[in-house]
């Protein structure tokens, strides 16, 4: 009896351990990581579904893969899923969940079971958009600009809008856990000045989170309710006012890029001193950087509505900003070559992506000053040169960033090493397909194409064709990663604690760690980045 009650218990101890069960109640940090990783990974290939797409209807100049109205649904749905399903989760939810409390020493986040609800609710808001997808679709643009969104749009509205708003939520509650546990949880000896960089961009984007996504929610709410009762808030016919809804959606909007590129910036921040072997350069300038994007953030907005009919002076103010929040970016940049410089540099996959990262943000950075100019802005307003702009932000920072970053943690999150020339090799052809995606896009924008149109000049064609080749070896770059990490989790070399000889706490538990991170709670002794003193494992002055 006695043996088969100890069996018993063992079962039910593995149950709980590796069971499904167990992964969909888990409070570990490093599983719903993984959770949100399969989550965001199937969302990303819908997205990008959507994107080859469009990209066939614009191979040739006439409409001939689909209808107007569907190529409109194509456009927007894209929009939706890659930027609210993909990228603003992307770093945050699947990177910060798994490193924050790995970095400062923690064993868990300051709240798992909310860090569990916020993945159950963007599940919850994925398969109402994956609902509103497969019954009709949405053709608003991802803007939702009203009052076509309000009053003219015969698609799924209510139901898109829907989907985001309680995506917000699970933002916000990741933002806010984030916040909570980095100032109540780090380990003995972990300084507000020892905190990696990354722990700072992830501070910094928290703010935003906590702060911007209510008003993206309530103005989706508002849309609800003025299209579902007929309300006059939005819609000028019944005395409401179009552009207080490009002020309100914009005033989340324009943080939510920092959202998607902050994380990204503190991935590279990780990156450069570890393949540099060298301590960044201008630390604290780095990290008030991340504070000082995320507040400035804040004050640009108008930029997105300079031939939306607001007054000439608010523009200017608009605009002064727009050029102020380039400052703390231009910062980044510049300390990271410092660090670079004399540094003893190792061409890994994950320094690839980075340098990649930095190339493709510095030029999309410097295109938005174009856009910042009130005279230029008027003239590629709502043209391709804002689709290059923006995707050079997004796809060429963010999308960096984050494969950066999943290489470079990815044998301590999976315990294997991945294939390295394989990782060059991708990091090679994502950098070339997506620069001859979207640099010919900055050229027809600046000829006058305008985005979302279903047919365009035959005058236009060649440089359409070049932008759909492109997109087809990009879409090869991101399919190898995939493929060589599945491979990697049963045929992978096994990775050792700290195979990259970084410097940060993460590297000094197993790989992968255990539940509770570490064996016993460390104490911090050394400098952030202080690559001629990396503590052993063993040497970490530690208590329970």
């Amino acid at each position: 009896m006695a043996i088969t009650a100890i069996t018993a218990e063992r079962e039910n101890y593995l149950n709980q351990e590796y069971g499904i069960k167990s992964w969909l109640l888990t409070r570990d940090h490093k599983r719903i990581a993984l959770l949100y990783l399969v989550s965001i990974t199937f969302f990303f290939f819908i997205g990008g579904f959507f994107a080859l797409l469009i990209r066939l209807e614009l191979l040739t100049p006439a409409g001939d893969l689909v209808q107007a109205d569907t190529y409109n649904k194509l456009f927007t749905m894209h929009g939706q899923v890659m930027v609210f399903f993909f990228l603003i989760p992307s770093i945050p939810a699947v990177l910060g969940n798994f490193l924050v409390p790995l970095m400062i020493g923690a064993k868990d986040l300051a709240f798992p079971r909310i860090n569990l609800l916020s993945w159950y609710l963007y599940i919850v808001a994925g398969i109402v958009m994956l609902h509103c997808i497969l019954t009709g679709g949405v053709d608003t643009g991802w803007t939702f600009y009203t009052p076509y969104s309000t009053a003219f749009s015969n698609t799924k509205v209510i139901e898109a809008g829907l989907a985001i708003f309680i995506a917000g939520f699970s933002s916000i509650l990741t933002g806010l856990n984030f916040i909570v546990t980095i100032h109540r949880m780090r380990a003995p000896g972990m300084t507000w000045n020892r905190l990696p960089l990354f722990i700072w961009s992830t501070y910094a984007t928290s703010i935003i989170f906590v702060l911007g996504t209510p008003v993206i929610a309530v103005t989706l709410l508002l849309v609800i309710a003025e299209r579902a009762f007929h309300l006059g808030i939005f819609d000028p016919t019944r005395g409401g006012d179009p552009l207080l809804f490009q002020h309100l959606f914009w005033f989340y909007s324009h943080p939510a890029v920092y959202i998607m590129i902050l994380p990204a910036m503190g991935v590279v921040s990780e990156i450069i001193p570890c393949f540099s072997r060298k301590r960044i350069f201008g630390y604290k300038a780095v990290a008030m950087a991340s504070i000082g994007i995320a507040v400035l953030g804040f004050l640009v907005w108008g930029h997105h509505m300079f031939v939306a009919g607001i007054s000439l002076y608010s523009a200017l103010i608009f605009s002064l900003f727009s050029y102020l929040v380039a400052v703390p970016s231009g910062i980044k940049v510049f300390n990271w070559t410092a660090t670079l410089y004399k540094g003893s540099i190792t061409f890994s996959t994950p320094m690839l992506y980075a340098f990649g990262f930095i190339g493709l943000f510095t030029m999309g950075g410097l295109t938005g000053l174009f856009v910042a100019a009130l005279g230029i802005d008027v003239h590629v307003t709502d043209t391709y040169f804002i689709i290059a702009h923006f995707h050079y932000i997004m796809v060429g920072g963010a999308v960096m960033g984050y494969l950066g970053g999943m290489h470079f943690w990815w044998p301590k999150i999976s315990g294997r090493m991945y294939p390295e020339g394989w990782g060059r090799l991708a990091a090679m052809i994502v950098f070339v397909g997506f620069n001859l995606t979207f640099f010919p896009q900055f050229i027809l924008g600046y000829l006058g194409m305008p985005r979302r149109y279903w047919q365009y000049p035959p005058e236009f064609q060649v440089l359409n064709v070049l932008s759909t080749a492109g997109s087809t070896i990009l879409a090869v770059g991101y399919l190898l990663p995939m493929v060589y990490f599945l491979w990697s989790m049963r045929y992978g070399k096994v990775a050792d604690a700290n195979p990259w000889g970084a410097s940060g706490l993460e590297w000094m538990t197993t790989s992968p760690p255990p539940t509770f991170n570490f064996d016993h709670t460390p104490e911090v002794t050394w400098e952030a980045y202080d690559y001629e003193h990396i503590p052993a494992p063993e040497e970490l002055h530690v208590e329970r």
